[in-house]
This record gives structure tokens, C-alpha cells and sequence, in this order.
């Protein structure tokens, strides 16, 4: 039986969506659930991605012999840039296949693949396609990862008005209280991004991640 795919992606970069990843795989570990993570790119680094490397890290586990045969993290390039570009500083052109084929084997041997997306959900994994574009045409459903810093209320709409554009099913957001000074106005960005949901007609629950925790009951309905 294959496994199902469920994308987390952030409203930028730096927003916490590789601790995230790595907080829903630990709590769905936690649970029985036969689960793995995947960047399907990574930049800035070499060997193992580094994202995966800080997932098993959060999960409690070692490295997986599909770690090792590159299946998780199946372009890694050194230069700190957009997958495209970074990819075109190596002579490398990223294949969507290629991914596709990794994800695939992943699913064969695993019951739930987290799949971690590069920075945003607009961020081009070639010149002519976007990581949004690339779940939306795989059918995968998604965990959108955004924070209380400013800017996070227009790069979150944005990003649902990309989700609704694109048929992509928003499975939950994930608002990331780390660095929150102001009670107050996190607590008002929240219900905006609450209210703005459900203007969209989506359903999807907004998930407090504080203090390194989240809700295991709910990271797991998240996710199952």
C-alpha cells in the first residue's frame, strides 16, 4: 500500500517550517505511525541535507538507510540560493521526475512522507516552475507554517490566495509564537489569519507552536 504525501511549506524563509516538519514527525512517531521526512531540496550545505539532518535530530532517531541513499533529500547544493539558480551555479537542471521517483520509494516504505519545501511557497525549483505548482500538480495536500513577526499577516493571505488559485487543500497552518514579544499583537495576527480562512472556505485548524511544543492530538488529525 503507498503512502500518502503531505507538503509543509512556510510563508518564507526562516519561518520554522524544518523544526515544524520535525515536531509533526516526532509527534506522529509518538503516535505508531510509520512516518519519514523529505527536503526535496536543499541548499547552502552538502552531503545529507542539513534540514534532515535537524529532523532526525527532533524525532530522536538516527540517520535512515534512506537518508543515506539520498532518497530524502534527493538535490543537495552548496550555494545558498533559490533551488533554480542554485542548481545552475553547480551545471545541475533540477528533474521534477527525479523527485517524484524519490518520493515514491519513500511512499512504498513508509505510511506518511512530510515533505519540506524551500523557503515560500512561490520559490521556483526551476525557471519554469514553482514549489506551489509542483504540489498542486502531485495532488499533495498541505501544512503551511507562519509566525507572529511583522509582514506575517500579508505573506499568510498571500500565500492561502496561491493555495485557493492553485486547488491545493490546506490540511492546517501552523503559527509559530518563537520570538513573540507582544502577546497582544501576536494573539490579533492570529485571528486574522483564523478569520481570513475561513472567509476562503477552508476548514483547516490553526496550530499554536510555543515554547518548542505543539499539541500531539492535534498534529496528529493534522496529519492523518
Amino acid at each position: 500500500m503507498k503512502g500518502s504525501v503531505v507538503a509543509v511549506s512556510g510563508i518564507d524563509t526562516g519561518i520554522g517550517k524544518t523544526y515544524a516538519t520535525g515536531l509533526l514527525a516526532k509527534a506522529l512517531l509518538q503516535n505508531g505511525r510509520n512516518v519519514i521526512t523529505q527536503k526535496i531540496v536543499q541548499t547552502g550545505c552538502e552531503g545529507v541535507a542539513e534540514d534532515v539532518l535537524e529532523h532526525r535530530r527532533i524525532m530522536g532517531i538516527g540517520l535512515q538507510d534512506v537518508d543515506r541513499e539520498g532518497f530524502t533529500s534527493p538535490y543537495v547544493f552548496r550555494y545558498p540560493a533559490s533551488p533554480h539558480f542554485a542548481a545552475r551555479m553547480e551545471g545541475v537542471e533540477i528533474d521534477v521526475l527525479h523527485i517524484r521517483r524519490a518520493t515514491f520509494a519513500l511512499q512504498k516504505c513508509y505510511e506518511i512522507v512530510l515533505m519540506e519545501g524551500v523557503g515560500g511557497l512561490l520559490v521556483p525549483l526551476t525557471h519554469d516552475l514553482l514549489f506551489a505548482d509542483y504540489i498542486s500538480n502531485a495532488g499533495y495536500e498541505l501544512v503551511l507554517v507562519t509566525g507572529t513577526r511583522l509582514g506575517s499577516i500579508s505573506h499568510t493571505l498571500l500565500s492561502i490566495e496561491a493555495c485557493l488559485k492553485r486547488g491545493i487543500v490546506i490540511r492546517g497552518v501552523i503559527y509559530n509564537r518563537f520570538q513573540s514579544t507582544d502577546r497582544v499583537l501576536a494573539d490579533d495576527t492570529r485571528e486574522i489569519i483564523m478569520h481570513y480562512l475561513k472567509k476562503a472556505g477552508s476548514r483547516a485548524p490553526v496550530i499554536d507552536l510555543s515554547d518548542g511544543l505543539l499539541e500531539e492530538d492535534a498534529v496528529v488529525r493534522l496529519c492523518l
